[in-house]
């Protein structure tokens, strides 16, 4: 059994002062994140509001809120969290610091105008897959900061880990470092891909195509992370779990492997091609829970062995258990896609709010091992709750209503709400997200209220 203990090959690290000053700069920027999401999604509410173009009078506000909303609170809250992971695990004298601080200072600038150009510019929003985009000359310069300083902290980690991950069985830093790799990937998937696509490709297409490899890859990382964040929440909330730290090596291994085969789906298909693009999505359906699948299996098990959890590690553990419900239902939900109906959004809520909740309670945890304080309260206990029940009974909602043939991407009458049975699956959406959202607005508070309260 892997227990923890002061020299455990798993659990958190404490880095030194540099870096978890560092850590705690990416960590706050990730909670920012979240907190912008939350403003944006607000604001996508009130602009469905009757007489609310007297306060947006942007033409089509609703997607643009939605668009800088998704970016917030999937691809910069989770690639900020990467950071912190990056900082964590590099060893001490790696790197400059004063590069890294370059890192993060454009990833920074990157997140706050992403949200400034929803208000500045008049280009269309466009809901591609992956990374949604603003048509907009900010945008994309902001877009290109935050990639260029996510990049950045990709290969000064990447470049830290070698002389740890072969000389023993170091598993935080083999996560960072895969983690690292299939970012470092899908930016190389994403240059290459801008490279192939012809010149009469536009609008919403050339985005499609543009983010479609590079958004496949990511999702390794993505996947990466989250095992990470499992694993050190499982044993710092007095959970053993079964094995040798070595399966748990070996499988990380196992899980970044199939990321490896994306430069050769470039080589042999173009990227403008129904190859290309089916080539990527077997290669997440075969390939992305090679870890993830027998790493939840080991830690389930261990959750049903545990004893119960101390006060202090309610947070923790509430935050695992509803990761794990919401990650693999989504899988599973996965296993009915048929059609383009709202059983597609159910599947992909599932997986990335499950990434979501563990990365929350990674974010609880990490709170002590970077100077502040433990999150403790009634609140923080009931948040992982409020946020995952929500989240399950949104994804329920949508399944639902996705199997009575209901079509994604519409709204309103446009939906078909003509039975009670589809307005009460849609009913139990909207319940869910309403939670959802309240969970969301608790865990940037609590998080808050510790960044502004205390000196790390």
């Amino acid at each position: 059994m892997i227990e923890v203990d002061d020299n455990g090959v798993i659990v958190v690290p404490v880095p030194e002062q540099a870096h978890r000053k560092l850590a705690v700069r990416w960590l706050q920027l990730g909670v920012l994140a979240l907190g912008l999401a939350g403003l944006f999604a607000l604001l996508l509410v009130l602009s469905r509001t009757p007489g609310s173009e007297a306060f947006f009078p942007w033409v089509d506000f609703f997607r643009t809120a939605l668009v800088v909303h998704v970016d917030q609170s999937v691809l910069i809250w989770f690639l900020a969290m990467s950071g912190v992971v990056w900082c964590l695990t590099a060893q001490a004298g790696s790197g400059s610091i004063r590069l890294q601080y370059l890192a993060f200072g454009l990833a920074m600038m990157g997140a706050l105008g992403i949200a400034l150009s929803a208000f500045l510019g008049d280009g269309a929003p466009l809901m591609n897959n992956y990374v949604p985009v603003l048509q907009r000359p900010l945008f994309f310069l902001t877009l290109g900061l935050f990639g260029f300083g996510i990049a950045l902290q990709a290969l000064i980690g990447l470049s830290t880990y070698r002389s740890v991950l072969w000389s023993h069985l170091h598993l935080p830093s083999l996560a960072a470092f895969t983690v690292a790799l299939a970012v470092l990937i899908s930016l190389a998937a994403l240059l290459t891909a801008w490279w192939q696509i012809p010149a009469e490709v536009t609008g919403q297409s050339y985005y499609e195509y543009l983010f479609w490899g590079a958004g496949h890859s990511l999702q390794f990382a993505y996947t990466q992370l989250i095992i990470l964040a499992w694993l050190w929440l499982a044993l710092h909330s007095g959970v053993a779990l079964p094995g040798d730290s070595r399966w748990y090596y070996w499988l990380l291994i196992l899980g970044i492997a199939p990321v490896l085969l994306v430069p050769l789906i470039y080589l042999f298909y173009q990227t403008v091609t129904i190859e290309s693009r089916t080539a990527f999505t077997q290669l997440m359906q075969y390939g992305g829970g090679l870890a993830v699948t027998p790493i939840g299996i080991l830690i389930f098990i261990g959750l049903l062995q545990a004893n119960s959890a101390e006060s202090k590690e309610r947070p923790l553990r509430r935050s695992l258990w509803m990761s794990m419900l919401l990650f693999f239902s989504g899988g599973a939900i996965a296993l009915f896609i048929s059609g383009v109906n709202t059983i597609i959004p159910a599947h992909y809520h599932g997986s990335i709010v499950g990434v979501t909740m563990g990365l929350m309670g990674l974010a609880y945890l990490l709170l002590p091992k970077l100077g502040y304080p433990p999150v403790q309260g009634r609140l923080a206990e009931l948040q992982p709750w409020i946020y995952g029940t929500g989240q399950l009974l949104h994804i329920t909602g949508l399944a639902m209503s996705g199997a009575m043939g209901i079509q994604r991407k519409t709204a309103g009458a446009a939906q078909g709400l003509d039975t009670l049975s589809a307005k009460l699956a849609m009913g139990v959406m909207g319940i869910g997200g309403l939670l959802a959202v309240i969970g969301g607005v608790i865990f940037v508070w609590v998080m808050l209220r510790i960044f502004i309260t205390t000196r790390s």
